[in-house]
């Protein structure tokens, strides 16, 4: 049993958009990526939460589209494979490691343990919002792709749930960009349209959840699942239509999904809890924060209980194997004293501090090729 690892620097998300800066003739960018995309004027990027290369190719015949156009991939989605931290590899151009958004729950330099999706306080019932005191632009200090891209005169837009506009994540990781809320596929498509048209050069970025939602809730490859993927489909024919002539749409995932068949609970599993001062990440993809002096038993007990269902791997150990690329000294000590990556179709949930998230029979975040294998689909006009 092997750990899939991120190609970091040749084939990951980070890649994308410095690779579409530089096709849009960003100077800064110039030979900052080797994946092939060509010289546009306008380019159109459609992130589908949830899209695994692995998921697509087995329903192929539900994506005709997709299934059809040019794929400049498979990427890897970097690790941990979950959307808070992609979407920062994304948006930035740089690996985990290096933008220090690092998992889905995480211990911030002051030590809050803070849900990256929510950006709110993690483990408790009620919603504490930390944007004011977990600054997302603090936590996320690099340059985003858009603030390069609006620097040189660029006209960027970003697509998305209008809900989302001021999150915390958005902040991170979307700063920069002209955001447009968009409720529904049909006024997604009208924005990416209005996005791209006109004269000069721009760049629209849209993201869809509802692929990752129901995967998360029904299984991916499930009816629903499926029928969505047809629906995802018909939006990406939509987009390639409303495309100008000189204009071009990619069209990729922040990572794929297993369906989860046995869970081990860390709250009802003294071995696990035993050292613990805080767990982080999600079901797939642990960071175990411990108390003083207790680092190498914490991991020997996480070893020993996860046996073949994990990697487990002491900070250090991850760092050195590459899983986060290179680790900037400034975001060091928000990964696990000791890191889970779950193996097969197994989780360590949290019945109690985490009840809807355990309960999911989709879940992603390791170092499989079904989660970290996404598409990068090229589609131009017509």
């Amino acid at each position: 049993m092997t750990a899939f690892l991120p190609s970091y620097g040749d084939r990951s998300l980070a890649e994308v958009m410095p690779a579409v800066l530089r096709a849009l003739e960003v100077p800064s960018f110039a030979g900052a990526s080797a994946l092939p995309i060509p010289p546009a004027r306008a380019v159109a990027v459609l992130l589908v939460d949830g899209l695994g290369s692995e998921l697509l190719a087995a329903h192929a015949g539900d994506a005709p589209f997709l299934s059809s156009v040019r794929d400049l991939g498979p990427l890897t989605a970097g690790f941990p494979s979950s959307t808070s931290i992609s979407l920062t590899s994304l948006g930035t151009g740089r690996p985990p490691g290096a933008h220090g958004v690092l998992g889905i729950a995480m211990r911030a330099d002051d030590g809050t343990m803070i849900d990256t999706l929510r950006w709110a306080r993690h483990g408790v019932d009620q919603h504490v919002d930390l944007r004011d005191t977990v600054v997302p632009e603090t936590v996320q200090a690099q340059p985003t792709v858009w603030e390069i891209a609006a620097g040189a005169g660029i006209a960027t837009s970003i697509v998305g749930p209008r809900a989302f506009r001021r999150s915390g994540l958005s902040r991170a990781a979307l700063r920069g960009g002209d955001y447009r809320g968009a409720v529904a596929l049909g006024d997604l498509v009208a924005e990416v349209a209005a996005g791209v048209g006109g004269s000069g050069r721009r760049l629209c970025y849209a993201y869809h959840a509802d692929l990752d939602t129901l995967g998360h809730l029904h299984g991916p490859g499930s009816v629903p699942w499926r029928n969505q993927l047809r629906l995802i489909d018909r939006l990406a024919v939509m987009i390639a239509e409303s495309l100008p002539r000189d204009g071009q749409l990619l069209i990729t995932g922040d990572h794929g999904m297993v369906a989860v068949e046995e869970r081990i609970d860390a709250d009802l599993v003294p071995e696990l809890q035993d050292g613990v001062e805080a767990l982080g990440g999600d079901p797939r993809a642990r960071h175990v924060y411990v108390r003083d002096g207790a680092a190498d038993d914490v991991l020997a007990a996480w070893r020993e209980t996860l046996g073949p269902h994990a990697w487990v791997v002491s900070r250090e150990e991850a760092i050195g194997n590459g899983w986060f690329g290179p680790v900037d000294d400034a975001v060091r000590a928000r990964i696990g004293d000791v890191v889970a990556a779950l193996a097969g179709r197994s989780a360590v949930v949290r019945s109690r501090a985490e009840p809807m998230l355990s309960r999911l029979v989709g879940q992603h975040g390791s170092l499989t090729t079904a989660e970290q294998q996404v598409p990068l689909l090229f589609a131009t006009a017509g």
